[in-house]
């Protein structure tokens, strides 16, 4: 096993009855010092949740899954689980005492009863260990550090729907300081029921510190939903609000919650990001035709059916798409294709004046190659039925696009962005439509010819669509990165033709709409169609923005995608962008800003995470504290990610370096182990208090009620908060 070159140290602890060492960050009122010195104790980082099967402990777990941090979760419903005692939960290790759980997530307060076995070896444990606990969604109570929520008191308890919470001044300068202050509460439904909680006082003399608050309806006073509770040598977060993983104002308290019971000092990291990929650069797109519910020219129509009457961007496009660029300080990503400018071209003159502009300022973007000519590269379409098939041989066998005619899409592209100076990656692609991967149910597979054509051409990374093909997976030398498409489509243009297609795909028929949305298990049709004139700006537009900025909340860096088209006349995709842009400013601090990164760059950063998912898993990567110095073990040529208080070094033969980059008000990265050290020392910042160390609450005066057990409300289940599925191009 690995040791920390610091682990020598010894740090002065307070002696406990049990013989057990506090850690040298024991709380204000420990015990008198001992006479002897004696080992400080190791804490490994791995949080211990103990969940009931709510959503509040399944959030949490899921926050910690997406970040990357170790975890062990124990199902209290489950009759054949282990027993949560002394030996459970720590022993000795090279003599040293260890504790084998960072920090405790409980579903509420008081899981096993007052005065249970269990709940009095974990209270033990966090005295000992000065362990924090999180309740992950309590009643409140004196036992809490709150009153009762009952009116006399100040209290509050019932929907939370459209509630303005806000981060309290001892939350903003401890581990909520990431948000700028406001925390909504979604209400995404006028009939259902979303959010259900309470707002509490702190109780009669007890020691609460208030984290995130709101105003009790119909007064004056601010109740509490977030906040620490100190008693008994042990620290709680308190949680009086029931929400899910998918939840906006989980989401938005999610990082606080971890940074809280760890210190900010955990295996695994996050980031907000957000890309988006623009489609069919330099091309034209198809126009939907309301009359005939199809798009001439696309294969959606019967072979000449309608009038083709395209979307293209112009120069006043690109200079706007330019001038918000700069503006927003966000750069979009334009994947081009390269013979829509050639055919523009020999259809004028020789001139292309869109194409031209965008090369001026080809510096404002990022560029993708999308190939040459957007050209179907999986299997030969057979457009002569609706919906179209794979062509086929006379054996029956499945008729392919050449790996030739690929390879000529992906290069002859690149050669012409070469040529007009952008500014390119070669070894990224995303093909027209992402194709030659499987499509289901004309082509289960991926077009065979794909795999060698990509590697003719030294491609690295490929687009996907998150749609149908979410998982990164190798594609010969390739590896996908899936792409979320925002659902607004492809041939439009116009507001009303973007909310007539909508109407038509998101409506009964009888309510004069395809029916798919009825045909689809994954899909809700609407209650009635949405008005042409108000639906995109009242309707689509909030449904976008929401859903997109679930992804950004995630710590998903996966990129969004749109179309030229929608930089076009109307200029519909903007509101959406502006939208997310918008609420982010909005409820982050500026030491949180949105990551944008580019393609490949996404790409490494999934592969990366994906190794050390597993190691994870598998126990081959873990860590410990000791006092100062955290000890990663990890096998060689795994690269290592981490979060850290600000201040952290790596220990490195050659000296201290500082650990990671600033984000949230910790640093975080990644970190490769030099050969044969089997992982990396870091040091902590000198004194280190614990994060979530906050002022004294200031004590409570009032009616004190006698304690109360009441479950808390069961939230609405999830299944029912979900938007619409994405049908689109």
């Amino acid at each position: 096993m690995k040791r920390s070159i610091r682990t020598k140290r010894t740090l002065r602890a307070t002696a406990l009855s049990a013989g057990v060492l506090a850690l040298a960050l024991a709380l204000p009122n420990a015990p008198a010092l001992a006479d002897e010195p004696a080992p400080a104790p190791r804490v490994d980082l791995r949080v211990l949740i103990l969940s009931d099967g709510g959503p509040a402990t399944s959030a949490i777990a899921a926050e910690l899954d997406g970040a990357g941090t170790p975890y062990t979760l124990v199902n209290l419903l489950d009759t054949g689980r282990p027993v949560i005692n002394a030996a459970f939960l720590a022993d000795t290790v090279d003599g040293r005492p260890r504790a084998k759980y960072q920090a405790v997530v409980l579903p509420n307060d008081s899981p096993f009863g007052s005065g249970s076995y269990e709940m009095t070896a974990l209270a033990d444990y966090e005295k000992t260990y000065a362990i924090p606990q999180v309740d992950a969604y309590t009643y409140p109570r004196p036992q809490a550090g709150l009153q009762t929520p009952v009116p006399i008191s100040g209290g509050y308890s019932g929907t939370l729907d459209g509630l303005q919470a806000q981060v309290t001044t001892a939350g903003k300068s401890g581990a909520f300081g990431y948000l700028d202050g406001a925390v909504p509460f979604e209400d995404n439904s006028p009939t259902v029921s979303e959010s259900y909680g309470y707002l509490a006082r702190p109780a009669v003399g007890a020691d609460y510190t208030s984290y995130v608050d709101a105003q009790v309806p119909g007064t004056t006073t601010r109740g509490s939903l977030v906040g620490e509770y100190r008693h008994d040598n042990r620290r709680e977060l308190v949680v009086t609000f029931a929400y899910s993983q998918y939840q906006q104002q989980f989401r938005l308290l999610a990082r606080g919650i971890v940074d809280w019971m760890t210190q900010g000092v955990r295996l695994g990291a996050s980031r907000n990001y957000f890309a988006v990929h623009v489609d069919d650069v330099f091309a034209a797109d198809d126009r939907w035709d309301s009359t005939l519910n199809c798009t001439p020219g696309d294969v959606d129509c019967q072979p000449g059916q309608g009038t083709s009457d395209p979307i293209r961007m112009t120069v006043d496009d690109v200079r706007n798409a330019a001038t918000w660029s700069e503006q927003r300080n966000f750069k979009i990503d334009m994947a081009y294709n390269g013979g829509g400018s050639d055919e523009y071209r020999d259809e004028h003159d020789n001139t292309d004046a869109t194409a031209d502009e965008f090369i001026a300022k080809r510096a404002d973007f990022r560029w993708l190659n999308h190939t040459y000519d957007h050209s179907f590269l999986g299997c030969e379409q057979d457009v002569t039925v609706v919906p179209w098939k794979c062509a086929t041989n006379p054996d029956g066998s499945t008729r392919y696009v050449s790996q030739s005619f690929i390879s000529h899409q992906i290069s002859d592209n690149q050669q012409w962005g070469e040529q007009a100076g952008l500014p390119l990656e070669a070894d990224e692609l995303v093909t027209g439509e992402h194709s030659g991967l499987k499509l289901s149910p004309q082509q289960p597979n991926d077009n065979p010819n794909l795999a060698p054509a990509l590697a003719a051409n030294n491609i690295a990374w490929l687009g996907s669509d998150m749609s149908r093909d979410p998982s990164q997976r190798p594609v010969g030398p390739a590896l996908t990165v899936a792409r979320y498409p925002i659902n607004i489509f492809y041939n439009a243009g116009h507001v009303a033709e973007q909310v007539d297609e909508y109407n038509w795909l998101y409506t009964s028929r009888a309510q004069g709409g395809s029916g798919i949305c009825e045909d689809l298990a994954n899909t809700t049709c609407l209650d009635a169609p949405l008005d042409t004139a108000t639906g995109y700006d009242d309707y689509i537009v909030p449904l976008e923005t929401r859903i997109a900025l679930s992804h950004v909340l995630a710590n998903d860096p996966r990129p969004h995608f749109m179309h030229q088209s929608n930089l076009a006349e109307d200029r519909i995709g903007y509101p959406v962008l502006d939208g997310v842009l918008n609420t982010y400013e909005g409820l982050y601090a500026a030491n949180t800003p949105l990551v944008n990164l580019r393609m490949k760059d996404i790409g490494k950063e999934l592969s990366k995470r994906a190794v050390w998912d597993t190691a994870v898993k598998n126990g081959t990567a873990n860590a410990y504290r000791i006092g100062d110095a955290v000890t990663v073990n990890a096998p060689t040529g795994l690269d290592v990610t981490a979060t850290m208080p600000t201040g952290s070094v790596r220990d490195l033969p050659a000296g201290p370096t500082a650990f990671g980059q600033p984000y949230a008000g910790t640093v975080s990265g990644w970190a490769t182990p030099t050969a044969g050290s089997g992982g990396i020392t870091l040091s902590l910042p000198p004194a280190l208090a614990p994060l979530a160390t906050a002022p004294r609450g200031s004590t409570a005066h009032g009616a004190e009620h006698a304690p109360v057990r009441i479950a808390p409300r069961t939230p609405v289940p999830a299944a029912l908060l979900r938007p619409m599925a994405v049908v689109g191009h």
